[in-house]
């Protein structure tokens, strides 16, 4: 019996977002810790098949009464998905450190 309940999705801007700090941390640092993040990014998205509601809302959008959203951590960067149906679909993937209010609100608020 499969403990998957929810497909994941990651949308092409989270994607780009994953190539983005990949290519970064392999410019700033070394290919192996750029390898390394990328495989704790992706085992970190991968595990919301089985309980994608363990995030937590995203402050900058519960300022707004935003509770559509949610998001794990693996710091500094931010996994940011919605759960709808049986789908967990990725929107954002980025540092923390970044400018957040501006970014989500521009990323996810239609």
């Amino acid at each position: 019996m499969s403990l998957k309940k929810y497909r994941i999705r990651i949308t092409f801007p989270a994607e780009h977002d994953i190539l983005d700090i990949f290519d970064y941390i392999s410019r700033k640092d070394t290919i192996e810790n750029a390898e390394y993040v990328l495989r704790e990014i992706e085992g970190l998205i991968l595990s919301l098949d089985t309980n994608p509601q363990r995030g937590h809302f995203p402050e900058e959008l519960l300022d707004h009464g935003i509770k559509s959203f949610r998001e794990v951590l693996f710091k500094p960067y931010r996994i940011i998905y919605e759960v709808m149906n049986k789908e967990v679909v990725i929107h954002l993937c980025v540092d923390g450190r970044r400018d957040m209010q501006t970014l989500l609100t521009r990323r996810l608020v239609r």
